[in-house]
């Protein structure tokens, strides 16, 4: 199905309507309430995004008819040990319930696609939970699971 969405950069004035956003994204993953990230790791992100000297972007879905934000993406470039050309991490994607089904994560995906090859780098990668179905059914449509098992461990 396809979107009537438009893709763009974040602006500064779109913290209003990205905030939803980004709260529902977290609230996803369990980051909500007690456990919501800290106020001041918001703001930084939001920061971090419209600073020139950050490797960090944020690309939001505008309804084409309401001018409503429908979903965002954010992703950072980085030095990789296997390549010479910078790798693009698809950190977060998130769309709004109503817009699911619509072609609005696929396209915030093509978009970071497009902003990667213009970065030169040479390689997009990103991370679900397992429990993600639905994100896992259009993401083994637009990239390939290599069998990788993330661990971390907070300091």
């Amino acid at each position: 199905m396809r979107s009537a969405a438009s893709i763009r950069p974040a602006q500064p004035f779109d913290y209003a309507a990205w905030r939803p956003l980004w709260d529902g994204y977290n609230g996803f993953y369990g980051r909500f309430g007690a456990t919501a990230l800290p106020e001041h790791i918001t703001q930084t992100t939001w920061q971090r995004f419209h600073d020139a000297a950050e490797p960090m972007f944020c690309l939001v879905a505008q309804d084409g008819a309401s001018g409503e934000l429908l979903g965002l993406a954010h992703y950072v470039f980085h030095r990789s040990m296997t390549r010479i050309e910078p790798v693009c991490y698809l950190s977060d994607l998130f769309t709004r319930e109503s817009a699911r089904g619509r072609g609005v994560g696929r396209a915030l995906i093509q978009a970071v696609y497009d902003a990667a090859r213009a970065a030169q780098s040479s390689r997009v990668y990103w991370q679900t939970h397992e429990t993600n179905t639905a994100g896992r059914q259009l993401y083994d449509k637009l990239g390939k699971h290599h069998g990788f098992i993330v661990y971390a461990r907070e300091l």
